[in-house]
Parts: structure tokens; C-alpha cells; sequence
């Protein structure tokens, strides 16, 4: 598959889930990076904005098998693997496979169980495969987890530990939609009666598995300059200095950060990344990964803030 081909499946993607989104085209965009860079996706924002609606699109655009646990605070580990049940009539265990055995999965809502059942999620979300009783399962190379959360500051929520956040590839903040669109949508959705699909607005498959891992291999032999790899480096090196930070990003938000570059310079056509793919992506990257000071948050700080400076900071290749 070419860059050209990318380029163009992208946009078809694009235009299935404009079929039933109104809006949101940075967050497709980044979602459409994470795909080709096969990285997960956490969507926070309030009730109402269509987080859900928008990865049950995606997926239907996709064509991809769609799983959805819709996380509550008595939800266990098995319910989301699995479990070996006997069966009296083999006299035999039988795996009974969970909702995580999927091409693309749903979190929904997230925060709202937690953190041991939210930890059945992390072998998964890092080697694609999950261990059950001590044999392990493979899951699809198209594995990809897309989580919702509501604001960690509303109640009955848990914030998420440090290990899972840190195996998202972004964290994306959804937002109310300008008035012109919150327009469009009553237009749309204001007279619809029952619930809504993205089946039944039209939403069509536009791809399956093999395009999306001849896409992936095309970005993977997307070039970075050994330029951008030390500014890749520097940047995610400087959360570690800097003092408003207790805890700053790892090694892997390198790798991933630099996978993504490849995945937005594949995306705009180009065989090579520049230093604005990365400008471009970090505060996705990295706003999840970052802890502040105690001296930070007494003092009120911002992390979309502090983020910002650390970039602005950090000297870019020319």
C-alpha cells in the first residue's frame, strides 16, 4: 500500500463517520493516528458529547469486530476476560471468552470501576493477549482500545492508575461543539425517535484487517531524521526535569510519540516526519503520563498549560 493509498482511505473513514458526528475532526484525526499507529485511545469529557457514539462509528467505519463492557463499580476481572468453566458432560474445562476478545473495544466509562478490575485491561492493552489460569491467549492484531471517562473531578469515579494511563497512546478531551454545530446536530438528531446506530444513519465498513495492517506496515517505513529523534527525546526527557512534576513521562511515551509522528506524516502524504508531526501530537501524548508537583497544585497549575510551555521550551530541529 502507497502513502497515497493511506491518504485516501483515511479519508473515506473520515467521511463514513461524518455520516453520523457532527464535528470533532481533531479528535477523528488523532483517532485515525492511533489506528495506523496501532496505539489505544482514552476519550474524557462529559456526559452528552457522543464519546461513545463517536468509537461505535469508528468501529462501524472500520468494519472491525466491535466489542463494548460498559465498566460500573461491581464489574470484575473475569467479566471482562473471561473464565474456564467445567462442563460436566467432557469432564473438561471450557474457556468461555469475554467481551475483550474483539477487534476494537469499547470502555465505556472507564473510571467507573476499580482499579483491579481496570487492571484486567493492562496485558491486553500492551502484548495484545490476555492469561487466563496460566495459558495465554492471543487477541486480534487489530486489537485496539478505545475507553471513555467522565472528568475525574465528578463523583462515583476512580482515577485510573499510572500503569494503565500509560499504555494509551493519547488522551483526548472532547469538548462541547460550537453553536453552529450543536445546531446541526438538533437538526439532525431532534425529531429522531428510539435510539440511534450508526448502522442506520449509513455508517458502512470502508476497510477490514488486511488494509489496515498494509497501512500500518506503509507507516512503519514512514523515515524519522535522527533530528526529530533527539527532539522526540529531549521533549519527553524535560518532564522529567522539570519541577513542577513529581512524575514525568517514560520511555515508552517516546516510542509511541515517535510512532504517531510517522502515523501524521503518513497521513499528510509525506515519507518522513518533520518536527511539527511531533509538536503536533505531544500534549495528546503526554497530558496523561505527567503528575504534578504538590508545590504545583497548590499553587493551582495547569497541566495543559505546564504541557504547552515544555514543548515551547524544548528546542525543535530546523
Amino acid at each position: 500500500m502507497t502513502l497515497d493509498d493511506v491518504r485516501n482511505l483515511a479519508a473515506a473513514i473520515r467521511a463514513e463517520v461524518a455520516k453520523a458526528i457532527v464535528g470533532q475532526d481533531e479528535t477523528v484525526d488523532h483517532l485515525l493516528v492511533a489506528l495506523f499507529a496501532k496505539g489505544h485511545v482514552l476519550l474524557e469529557g462529559p456526559p452528552g458529547t457522543a464519546k461513545t457514539f463517536l468509537a461505535q462509528s469508528f468501529a462501524a467505519a472500520l468494519g472491525l469486530d466491535f466489542g463494548r463492557i460498559q465498566f460500573t463499580p461491581d464489574l470484575l476481572p473475569g467479566d471482562i476476560l473471561g473464565s474456564n468453566l467445567f462442563n460436566f458432560q467432557t469432564s473438561q474445562f471450557t474457556l468461555t471468552r469475554g467481551p475483550i476478545f474483539c477487534e476494537l473495544l469499547l470502555a465505556d466509562e472507564v473510571n467507573r470501576t476499580p482499579p483491579k478490575t481496570q487492571a484486567a485491561l493492562l496485558e491486553a492493552m500492551q502484548e495484545r493477549r490476555v492469561t487466563l489460569d496460566g495459558e495465554s491467549h492471543s487477541l486480534s492484531e487489530q486489537f485496539l482500545v478505545v475507553a471513555t471517562q467522565n472528568p475525574i473531578e465528578n463523583q462515583g469515579v476512580y482515577p485510573l492508575p499510572e500503569a494503565q494511563l500509560d499504555r494509551f497512546l493519547f488522551k483526548l478531551l472532547v469538548s462541547y461543539p460550537s453553536e453552529a454545530e450543536e445546531a446541526e446536530i438538533v437538526t439532525r438528531y431532534g425529531d429522531r425517535q428510539g435510539p440511534r446506530s450508526a448502522a442506520a444513519l449509513g455508517v458502512t465498513a470502508v476497510t477490514d484487517g488486511a488494509m489496515l495492517n498494509a497501512a500500518s506496515a506503509a507507516v512503519g517505513a514512514v523515515t524519522m531524521a535522527r533530528e526529530v529523534t533527539d527532539y522526540v527525546v529531549r521533549l519527553v526527557r524535560a518532564t522529567r526535569d522539570n519541577p513542577d512534576l513529581s512524575i514525568g513521562a517514560s520511555p515508552r511515551a517516546a516510542v509511541v510519540l515517535a510512532n504517531a509522528a510517522r502515523a501524521r506524516a503518513a497521513l499528510e502524504g509525506r515519507d518522513y516526519t518533520i518536527p511539527d508531526d511531533v509538536k503536533a501530537l505531544s500534549t495528546a501524548v503526554l497530558r496523561h503520563r505527567l503528575t504534578l508537583s504538590p508545590a504545583a497544585e497548590i499553587e493551582g497549575r495547569d497541566m495543559e498549560a505546564l504541557v504547552a510551555e515544555l514543548i515551547e521550551a524544548t528546542e525543535a530541529p530546523r
